[in-house]
């Protein structure tokens, strides 16, 4: 008594239980079974004929595969024109085919013939664009993996998700498949999936300590490790989230992520820790051991670094400008000696001996002003803190106001006289309003900067709390 297996295409794995509509006529032969191993849905037959198997007949694109059994030698079935021409197809709309239920059954030498007869079959996807390479690195069969491997492109063949087998293959756990594909095609690693996850964020959604291991000594790319998700998820966000403490420890004591990093929400592994509200003691202690801050606090040193930036750039210019206004003055300055004078000295010093003094103070604050901003921005001082960067901008409101006395001091000596009457009108109210300008923004500013000091010393003070909570319970 032997027993034939039939596949059907309704059915998408063909490990699944299989419902066939047979066209039987003989007992089967080992070569039958091989092709589909084991299943549900057998046919016995009796009799003690050697036959042969041929696939007759594909009734619908949708519908079930009828098979004939008829009396020849079983190997011509890998040589059959009708095989060969209804199941040995190309296209990306194929049915499931032999290969791939051998390849997933793990029926090694059964795939080794058929892609002899026709490496090209390797290519054949099913209706989710599963090549047969995805479902023998899903079942781990490493010996039909490495026949695959003869096309190694198929590699990079994604299906109807966006995997590849490197990706199927590190969901499911297996190692040593995962090292075959690798070696085969390292850029097949650095794929991403339809929903933005590399291979190590797999790795760790489906918590695969090991698969992770095996890709970080494989593959040694920052690039790979620094990547987000769609939500801007780094893998140490998803370890902290799903409580993964060893992969956390692997992540952060081989200085392989940065513990600060920010996603979509500006929220940094810290930050998930804390609203998550994980009672771990030691994902609390590794991640406060390592430096990790809450999101605002680097979104905040961000902020002062381009505020710094900034600050640099006014200071150049603003120094260039006083420079400039003191070695050439309005007015300019007496070519000759004569008359009391010499030579290069400032003509705005005799024709307006009291403005002049005025002028030479504004210009001279602003000079040094702007240089000691320049200075105290390269000299390395600690100026993250916002404290620091408001005694800078102070500092810069201050050096501006002396440009603009300085602009006024200028304007006035090149006004003909007739004309000194109306400007004089004018900077008097330019300078009661730019006075009272400078005096609200410094009021607004220092009352920020009290407000912001509280509040970011309470959320501090809450993290510590809840990080050494965690550790006492």
């Amino acid at each position: 008594m032997r027993a034939v297996r039939f596949v059907s295409e309704e059915v998408a794995d063909p490990a699944m239980p299989l419902r066939p509509r047979p066209v039987a006529r003989h007992h089967s032969t080992d070569v039958f079974t091989q092709i589909w191993g084991p299943s549900e849905g057998t046919l016995t037959c009796n009799g003690s004929l050697a036959v042969a198997i041929s696939l007759a007949q594909t009734v619908t694109v949708c519908g079930s595969i009828c098979i004939e059994l008829r009396r020849e030698d079983p190997l011509s079935l890998l040589y059959s024109e009708s095989f060969r021409r209804r199941f040995v197809l190309s296209g990306s709309n194929a049915i499931i085919s032999p290969l791939h239920v051998a390849a997933s059954r793990g029926h090694t030498q059964f795939v080794k013939e058929l892609l002899d007869l026709n490496l090209d079959l390797a290519e054949v996807v099913d209706s989710r664009r599963r090549s047969a390479l995805h479902l023998a690195s899903a079942k781990g069969h490493v010996d039909i993996v490495k026949v695959l491997l003869a096309n190694p492109e198929m590699c990079v063949a994604r299906d109807l998700d966006g995997k590849n087998p490197l990706h199927v293959a590190a969901m499911k756990g297996q190692v040593e498949i995962l090292k075959e594909l690798v070696r085969a095609s390292p850029q097949a690693a650095r794929a991403k999936v339809d929903t933005g996850e590399t291979i190590l964020h797999l790795c760790v959604k489906h918590k695969q300590l090991q698969t992770l291991e095996t890709l970080l000594n494989a593959i040694k790319s920052q690039e790979l490790l620094k990547a987000k998700d769609g939500n801007g998820n780094t893998v140490l966000h998803l370890a902290v989230s799903d409580k993964q403490f060893s992969i956390i420890k692997i992540l952060l004591e081989g200085n392989l992520v940065d513990v600060n990093a920010t996603n979509a929400n500006e929220n940094t592994a810290l930050d998930i820790f804390v609203e998550s509200k994980i009672e771990n003691e030691d994902i609390g202690n590794i991640l406060h051991k390592f430096g990790a801050k809450i999101g605002k606090d680097i979104v905040k040193g961000e902020w002062l670094m381009k505020k710094r930036d900034a600050l640099m750039v006014v200071a150049s210019l603003i120094a260039t400008m006083a420079f400039q206004a003191g070695v050439s003055p309005a007015g300019g300055v007496w070519q000759d000696d004569s008359n009391g004078h010499r030579a290069g000295e400032t003509v705005m010093a005799y024709n307006y001996p009291d403005s002049f003094p005025y002028f030479l103070r504004a210009n001279t604050i602003g000079f040094v002003a702007s240089l000691s901003t320049i200075l105290l921005l390269i000299s390395g001082l600690p100026f993250r803190k916002r404290a620091f960067m408001w005694m800078l901008v102070v500092i810069m409101w201050l050096t501006i106001t002396s440009m603009a006395f300085t602009y006024a001091f200028s304007i006035t000596v090149v006004t003909p006289k007739k004309d000194r009457e109306s400007l004089s009108s004018t900077i008097f109210v330019a300078v009661i309003v730019w006075c009272s300008v400078m005096a609200i923004l410094l009021l607004v500013h220092t009352g920020n900067l009290i407000a912001t000091m509280l509040k970011e010393q309470r959320i501090k003070y809450i993290t510590t709390k809840r990080i050494f909570t965690c550790g006492s319970c």
